[in-house]
C-alpha cells in the first residue's frame, strides 16, 4: 500500500529499544535527535511567498541554534533525494545518506550541510525511515528521536506503515507525529497506522507546530486529563484547560481538551519540574491544585466535570431577539456565571441553577436542572411591540399587571417623545407626567395589551 503524504509534512518518530532496561549510570540521560531532511526536487516549489526549501532551511537554522543552548543533546543529519537528479520515468530510490553522524556540538555542521543543499531527486520516505533506525550507535542511557521533514509523497512505491510495523516487530517502539499543509481529515486517516497528525497551513503555523514537536522530543513526561461524567467515565471534552505554576502563579500551558480518534483523552507533553494548579474552564470552572508529575512517565489527572446543556428559545421567533441575555447563576448565589444569548445553547456542569432572562419584563426561574448529557430547553413567548407616544417630554414608567398587582417593568428616557419596546405578552399600564407640569394632578395613565408578534400603538 502506498502512503500518501500532503505537502510540507513533518514526521517525528520516537525509537526506543524494548528491552534496554534501566541504566545504572549516574550520568544524565542523553537525547539524540536525528533529522531526516528532504532534498528532493519538489522542495524547490513555492510555498506562500518563498520556496519550501528556503522556509525549511531557515527553520532548521533556528532549531539548531536553540538546541545548541541545551545540555545532554546530540544531533545527526540524514538527507534524501539530494544526490541523484530525477528525470521522467527515472528515479533513485536509494538516494538516502547519513550526512552528519551523531556527535557533540554537531549543530554548525548540520547548518553548513543544510545550507549547501540543492534539491534535485526523488522522495524515498519509507527507505529513509528504515535506514534511520540504524543511525543510532548503541547506548544504554539515551532517548532516540527521529524528525523527518518532507514535502512530497512516498515516491518509491514503498509503505512507511509497513516499515513502522516491521520496526515494532523487531522490538522498537514507534510514536510519530505528522504535520502537513492543509491536510483534511480524510488525508489524516492515512496516518493512523503511524501516529499523531498536525496541520501547518502557513509558515508561522509550521514554526508553531515544530516547537510543539521539539518540546515533545526533549521532554518525555506526558499528561492525560480525564474529565469524568456522572458515571466516572472520561467522556467530557471540548473545554479549555489552563496550567498555572503553583509557586509563581504564571500561566504555563493552555490546551483545548479533546478526545483522540480512539475516543480517549488526548496526551499532552508538560514540564515535570513545576507543581501545577489546573483550571478547567467549564461553567462553572473546575480547579485542581498541587498537581505533581512523575518525570519520564505518563501521568493521568482526573476531575469530576459532568456536563449538560441549557438552550433558550423564543416560540415562533426563529433566530430573532438574540440581543436578549439569559443570566445564569448557581442556585442560591449572586455571582453571574454566564450571560447566554437567547436562541442559543451552551454547556454547564450538572447541577441546579437560577436563571434571569433579561426580557421586558424580566423572567426569573428558580431551581433549573442541568442533567448529564441532556439539554434542558427553556422557551418563552414571542414578544410583541408597544409604540408609546407622548405629547411632551416627560417622566414615563411602564408596569405589568400580574395576579392583580402592578409590577414595575422599566422607566423610559425623559428627552424622547416616541418609544418602541419589545414586551412579553400581557396587560400593561403606562404612567406619564409632562416634565413641565409641577403637579402630580397631571399624571396620565393608560392601559394596553401586548400580544405575541403584534404591534400596539399607545398614544398619551
Amino acid at each position: 500500500m502506498k502512503l500518501i503524504l500532503t505537502k510540507l509534512s513533518v514526521l517525528v518518530v520516537f525509537l526506543c529499544a524494548m528491552n534496554s532496561g534501566f541504566s545504572q549510570s549516574d550520568e544524565p540521560e542523553v537525547t539524540r535527535i536525528l533529522f531526516i531532511f528532504d532534498g528532493s526536487n519538489s522542495m524547490n516549489g513555492q510555498w506562500q511567498e518563498q520556496s519550501k526549501i528556503k522556509v525549511a532551511k531557515k527553520l532548521m537554522y533556528e532549531t539548531m541554534d536553540e538546541l545548541s543552548k541545551l545540555d545532554n543533546i546530540e544531533v545527526g543529519l540524514r538527507m534524501y533525494g539530494h544526490q541523484t537528479k530525477i528525470y521522467p520515468g527515472q528515479q533513485d530510490c536509494s538516494d538516502t545518506k547519513l550526512e552528519v553522524p551523531f556527535g557533540k556540538n554537531n549543530f554548525n555542521k548540520i547548518k553548513q550541510k543544510i545550507n549547501s543543499l540543492q534539491p534535485k531527486g526523488t522522495t524515498p520516505i519509507a527507505r529513509s525511515l528504515e535506514y534511520a533506525a540504524q543511525d543510532f550507535p548503541p547506548c544504554d542511557n539515551c532517548r532516540n528521536v527521529i524528525i523527518l521533514i518532507t514535502d512530497g509523497i512516498e515516491a518509491c512505491d514503498e509503505d512507511p506503515c509497513a516499515v513502522a510495523k516491521m520496526l515494532r516487530e523487531k522490538g522498537i517502539e514507534v510514536r510519530p507525529y505528522v504535520i502537513g499543509i492543509a491536510m483534511d481529515l480524510e488525508s489524516l486517516k492515512n496516518f493512523e497506522c503511524i501516529g499523531k497528525s498536525y496541520d501547518a497551513s502557513t509558515e508561522e503555523s509550521f514554526k508553531d507546530v515544530m516547537k510543539v514537536v521539539m518540546s515533545e522530543a526533549l521532554n518525555n513526561t506526558t499528561v492525560q486529563v480525564n474529565l469524568l461524567n456522572m458515571a466516572k467515565k472520561p467522556r467530557e471534552t471540548d473545554v479549555t484547560m489552563s496550567f498555572y505554576d503553583m509557586k509563581t502563579g504564571e500561566l504555563k500551558y493552555t490546551f483545548m481538551h479533546t478526545l483522540n480518534r480512539k475516543n480517549l483523552p488526548d496526551t499532552m507533553t508538560i514540564d515535570p519540574l513545576s507543581t501545577y494548579r489546573l483550571v478547567v474552564h467549564t461553567t462553572p470552572q473546575v480547579v485542581k491544585e498541587n498537581i505533581t508529575l512523575k518525570p519520564g512517565e505518563h501521568n493521568t489527572i482526573a476531575l469530576n466535570a459532568p456536563q449538560g446543556g441549557l438552550e433558550f428559545r423564543i416560540l415562533g421567533a426563529g433566530n430573532s431577539y438574540t440581543d436578549i441575555k439569559c443570566v445564569i447563576r448557581k442556585k442560591g448565589t449572586s455571582e453571574t456565571l454566564n450571560a447566554q444569548r437567547m436562541n442559543s445553547e451552551d454547556t454547564y456542569l450538572v447541577g441546579t441553577y437560577d436563571i434571569e432572562i433579561l426580557s421586558l419584563p424580566r423572567i426569573v426561574m428558580k431551581n433549573v436542572k442541568v442533567e448529564q448529557s441532556k439539554t434542558n430547553r427553556i422557551q418563552i413567548q414571542q414578544p410583541g411591540l408597544a409604540n408609546i407616544n407622548t405629547p411632551f417630554f416627560g417622566i414615563v414608567a411602564v408596569f405589568k399587571m400580574e395576579k392583580g398587582k402592578r409590577v414595575w417593568v422599566c422607566n423610559l428616557e425623559k428627552e424622547k417623545l416616541n418609544y418602541q419596546l419589545s414586551l412579553q405578552p400581557g396587560d400593561y399600564t403606562v404612567v406619564y407626567r409632562a416634565a413641565r407640569k409641577n403637579s402630580s394632578a397631571y399624571t396620565v395613565t393608560k392601559e394596553f395589551n401586548v400580544a405575541p408578534g403584534t404591534a400596539t400603538e399607545v398614544n398619551l
